[in-house]
């Protein structure tokens, strides 16, 4: 996968995710450093934090871009957002959750809640029950989508190709990055400063110079002509180097993105098992914007909207304490169905035609979907399914594709909705006769994993396992 700069050159994505690991773990040593405290980067228990929604080739993804930034594998952790946000949240005394009434604990046995984790990318949603034990377990798969604050962003950026036009604002991004990079920042501060009740003008400083030149250069008239040419004529105004926007305007570029957050907090409540929650808990950058806090509050009236003070921390603090008590979550719910592609006695009652296939004069059904582990199935962290598998002799390596569904019970591993998550293959230390091969798949923690043994020496066997 490649990702381009502001300027379109072009650069791995995993030499980009690499170095940003890097920059941080670098930002830490150099003030550990500076602080005299003698910490190694091998005496840390490194946390990185990912959307819940993510797939496992995500997760292997950021896992590889950490190790490639010099993090070393057995020091790495993988911590899901809005459970890191859950757990945290436990141990917040009332005065510091917004919307909770006095007396009010998260840590009561039998608490349902959900974490809406409102990001600059994603929404993630998850929802929990708190056990005794003071254990958190996972009552609905993770949902979520691509609608965080940087979305608004996006509209901003619509706004004004309407008014210069698209081509101007390419040619800023590639011609004057600095200054289209200060324009998207000083966006991003006034954009947290817009409250329900704004009415007026909303101030914001731009690059009056660079935009004023760009538009004689580019459109033969200045930018106060060209804003006066746009359909925002009677909405924004130029007042020295600050345009200013009607604050229904700039309030209506939330629009999008809030009705977005809302039919998916509203998608989850229509599935059974969340009619008794009555809890919704924010959290993450963008629960800090008070026009999405009084849209879902307005929404959902019969269910308490709560707000960590900091909100936009809960996530880090949290993933600290996964750090420390990775037991911290009981159970976690499977989002996809995993298996793996084999062949089966071709059955007309429950396959297809196109499937079949003869095999030595057998009828067979190709790509079955051989189910590992079902979908929406709640499982303890550490969860082993096991499967047998023959070696032929002379062969040096055992390799099967994992796949995953959409679907509760698929049938055929190229249906819609199925998907290569990776391969598995598995080192024959004695090829010279076939092994009766034990595979465990390990399900519940915050990855999948796997381990290989054969069964008659007992041999634990080389697993290599790439989602990417």
């Amino acid at each position: 996968m490649v990702l381009e700069d502001i300027t379109g050159k072009p650069v791995p994505a995993i030499d980009v995710f690499a170095l940003s690991i890097k920059a941080l773990v670098k930002h830490l040593m150099d003030a550990l450093e500076t602080r005299g405290t003698g910490v190694k980067p091998n005496d840390i228990q490194w946390v990185l934090t990912v959307p819940a929604i993510w797939t496992d080739n995500s997760k292997q993804f950021m896992r590889k871009s950490a190790e490639k930034a010099g993090i070393q594998k057995e020091h790495l952790l993988i911590s899901l957002e809005p459970e890191a946000a859950s757990i945290y949240c436990q141990h917040l005394p009332t005065e510091k959750l917004s919307g909770a009434e006095s007396g009010f604990t998260m840590s009561k046995v039998g608490t349902k809640y959900m974490i809406i984790d409102l990001g600059g990318g994603t929404v993630d949603i998850t929802v929990h029950e708190k056990l005794a034990g003071g254990g958190l377990t996972e009552i609905s798969r993770a949902t979520g989508g691509d609608c965080g604050g940087t979305s608004i962003d996006a509209e901003f950026i619509q706004l004004l190709a309407k008014i210069f036009g698209a081509p101007l604002i390419h040619t800023m991004k590639r011609e004057q990055p600095e200054a289209y990079l200060d324009l998207i920042r000083e966006f991003e501060t006034v954009k947290r400063t817009i409250t329900p009740s704004k009415q007026g003008k909303v101030n914001m400083a731009i690059p009056y110079a660079t935009l004023d030149a760009l538009c004689k250069k580019h459109l033969k008239e200045d930018l106060s002509t060209a804003l006066l040419a746009s359909p925002y004529a009677n909405s924004i105004s130029i007042r020295g180097d600050k345009m200013r926007f009607d604050a229904d305007l700039f309030k209506n570029l939330f629009d999008k993105t809030i009705k977005n957050i809302l039919t998916l907090i509203k998608e989850m409540f229509t599935r059974d098992e969340l009619e008794s929650v009555a809890l919704l808990l924010l959290v993450g950058g963008f629960s800090e914007c008070t026009l999405l806090q009084a849209e879902i509050k307005k929404t959902f009236l019969s269910r308490r909207v709560i707000v960590p003070e900091e909100s936009g921390l809960t996530v880090l603090k949290g993933a600290v304490l996964f750090g420390h008590n990775s037991k911290a979550i009981d159970s976690r719910k499977i989002r996809v169905t995993y298996g793996i592609t084999t062949r089966s006695l071709f059955n007309p009652v429950i396959h297809d035609q196109q499937h079949y296939i003869e095999v030595s004069d057998k009828p067979y059904c190709k790509n079955v979907f051989d189910i590992i582990m079902q979908k929406d199935t709640n499982v303890k962290p550490g969860t082993i399914v096991k499967k047998n598998y023959l070696s032929f002799k002379d062969e040096k390596t055992v390799s099967f594709a994992i796949y995953a569904s959409e679907k509760t019970s698929p049938v055929y591993t190229d249906e819609d909705g199925c998907s290569s998550v990776g391969e598995a293959v598995i080192e024959i230390s004695d090829p010279s006769e076939r092994q009766d091969l034990e595979v465990e798949f390990m399900f519940g923690n915050t990855e999948v994993s796997l381990h290989a043994v054969e069964k008659k020496s007992g041999n634990t066997c080389h697993l290599s396992f790439d989602l990417i």
